[in-house]
């Protein structure tokens, strides 16, 4: 039997080899593109229904029996289940680190040539639903995108397509893991084009918008044309609002900005517990007290911010210890406010405690908690502002979106079309503008792309340091430099001139410590004077070099060393130890041949 199995299997590889090489030879790599985009956005439609259908049975399942009218107990335990069975499912199982999808996959593009491994297609959906179903306070959006590009890049790989291809078709598995899960095609593209950073060219265009529409006719198929939130528009937006919309739009941006920076807050706090039991123990402890107290902070949050968006402010106190008070206004202001608070630090805790989930929907929620806050607080001030919750509530989601995740046009976009709130789009536009301004006067860089970019290992749309991302270190260091030593005499030293085509010596040590380098331009006056052979040595003219680079510089800053320097030569070294040496037109010409390949259309 298992003969017979492994014969099959030899069988259909042989014949998809076949394929492969058929293709290469009588389809164009163009034409190619659209098939695979098509194939993608079908894989990448059925993962995020698979996804959303696991998520609301595992939920539903756990929390049909809940009361509306007073605590749930349950809550203390749901949250570090999920995050344990998590845990040890990603460590025993995977064996290996799947949480910050999207930071993962900008990862990948910036510096592992748009490669993703097998399991990501599965492991994010297993341990996503786990931990979301189970009560943990983050978002499928993350996993489903870090899902939808390990199936591009896989597919992809299959064909052996060119990492310029594969970068393509990372971001069609993006783009349509997000149309998929919230029914929004354009939403979806725009996610790769602003959070990926994926160039928008004659090449990419196409594909994305296949993929995207693909995934999201899926989900249609499947679950029908109702949009995610539904919303009814009762009071139109009139200009004389247009100022509350403005301070909506700083207020969205400094809660951002608080969600951004409490976020790297406690990661770094979880980073520092070390062991994994310990940050269980401590995550799973945060998010059930939150969640007993804030129940609405159970999971994605999506039914929370349905109530909202219908206009129904009480609801927001159900199944909490505090039901009896759901009736006064300013508790329910006070309480709205403290769920805005406390979300950031109940996502962390579900990350940092072993959990697996993205900030997507965090920020979503968040943002519609904000529009809520702001308009129902103004109300209520006693001025006889009139402002629809509602309204603003949709508007907020735009802004912190927006700001989290620095993709204006996704934010707009998006909110759009799960809410079906298009006669919103001029508030939208100017909410989501003034946040993103606002929160890119503090963070420069989106929540997922932040960590990145102080490595230096982030692609971005600038296409400069796009292509020095790209280029390796490795791939430009040049070791034909015939090393000498500081006691060689002057004759020693024109006796490896004379073997050598190079004009720098590095001078080193018996341990192969870098001490110098000698340039023969320095020398020259002195090398044909035999006089001084034996009287002349190489720790008298040797020299300092202007400056030194690591072997793990990015080039970047290898660069901004050259220009500094003037230099058109540097040594590398590991730790003190010479390797070899970088020059400047090394680099140029790897960076022609870089940004050539990449920005064939």
């Amino acid at each position: 039997m298992v003969g017979l199995v492994r014969n099959i299997g030899t069988r259909v590889y042989d014949l998809f080899f076949k394929f492969v090489m058929w293709r290469e030879s009588h389809v164009k790599e163009k034409n190619f593109i659209i098939v695979l985009a098509f194939l993608v956005g079908i894989f990448c439609g059925c993962a995020a229904l698979l996804l959303k259908m696991l998520i609301h049975y595992i939920s539903d399942l756990l929390t049909a029996h809940m009361e509306i009218s007073g605590g749930n107990y349950l809550y203390l335990l749901y949250p570090v289940v999920g995050i344990l069975i998590t845990g040890i499912y990603v460590r025993k199982v995977v064996k290996d680190n799947i949480s910050h999808g999207v930071t993962r996959v900008l990862y990948s593009i910036s510096q592992n040539k748009s490669r993703l491994k097998r399991h990501n297609i599965y492991s994010s959906i297993v341990a996503s639903s786990i931990t979301i179903g189970f009560g943990g306070s983050v978002g499928a959006e993350g996993p489903i995108v870090y899902t939808g590009a390990a199936i591009g890049s896989n597919l992809g790989s299959a064909f052996r397509m060119s990492p310029r291809v594969l970068m393509i078709m990372v971001g069609c598995g993006a783009a349509a893991g997000i149309a998929g899960i919230f029914k929004a095609p354009i939403a979806g593209m725009l996610f790769a084009l602003e959070v990926l950073m994926l160039d928008l060219t004659t090449v990419s265009v196409m594909p994305l918008l296949i993929a995207s529409v693909t995934s999201a006719t899926m989900a249609y198929v499947f679950t029908g044309y109702d949009v995610e939130f539904f919303f009814v528009q009762s009071e139109p937006f009139v200009t004389t609002r247009i100022p509350f919309v403005i301070l909506l739009g700083l207020f969205c941006g400094l809660v951002s900005l608080y969600f951004t920076r409490v976020m790297n807050m406690m990661e770094n706090f979880f980073k520092r517990l070390g062991s994994p039991m310990k940050k269980t123990a401590v995550g799973g402890l945060i998010l059930a007290t939150l969640i007993f107290f804030f129940p609405p902070l159970y999971g994605e949050g999506y039914s929370a911010i349905t109530d909202l968006l219908g206009g129904d402010p009480s609801s927001i106190v159900n199944g909490s210890i505090f039901y009896g008070d759901r009736e006064q206004v300013w508790f329910v202001i006070l309480f709205i406010g403290a769920i805005i608070l406390a979300k950031v630090f109940a996502t962390s805790a579900t990350n940092g405690g072993g959990g697996v989930g993205g900030t997507f929907a965090p920020s979503l929620y968040v943002g519609c908690m904000a529009g809520f806050f702001f308009a129902y607080l103004l109300n209520n001030l006693g001025f006889g502002l009139d402002l629809s919750i509602k309204n603003f509530a949709l508007m907020g989601m735009a802004g912190v979106m927006s700001a989290v995740m620095h993709a204006p046009l996704m934010a707009i976009f998006l909110t759009a079309e799960l809410t079906g709130g298009y006669d919103l789009f001029l508030p939208l536009l100017i909410v989501s503008a003034i946040s993103y301004g606002t929160i890119k006067l503090f963070e420069p860089y989106s929540i997922y792309s932040m960590r990145l970019a102080q490595r230096g290992e982030l692609l971005t749309h600038h296409k400069d340091k796009a292509v020095l991302t790209l280029l390796k270190m490795n791939s430009v260091i040049e070791t034909d430099f015939m090393s000498v030593r500081p006691e060689m005499n002057l004759k020693e030293m024109v006796d490896v001139i004379s073997r050598s085509n190079r004009n720098l010596f590095p001078v080193v040590n018996d341990d192969n410590m870098l001490l110098g380098v000698v340039l023969l331009d320095d020398i020259r006056n002195i090398m044909f004077r035999p006089d001084l052979y034996k009287r002349m040595y190489v720790r008298k003219f040797m020299s300092m070099p202007p400056a030194r680079v690591e072997v793990g510089d990015n080039m970047e800053n290898v660069m901004k060393i050259f220009d500094k320097t003037g230099a058109w030569n540097l040594p590398v070294v590991e730790n003190g130890k010479y390797v070899g040496f970088v020059s400047k037109s090394k680099i140029f010409n790897s960076y022609r041949r870089v940004l050539r390949h990449y920005s064939e259309d």
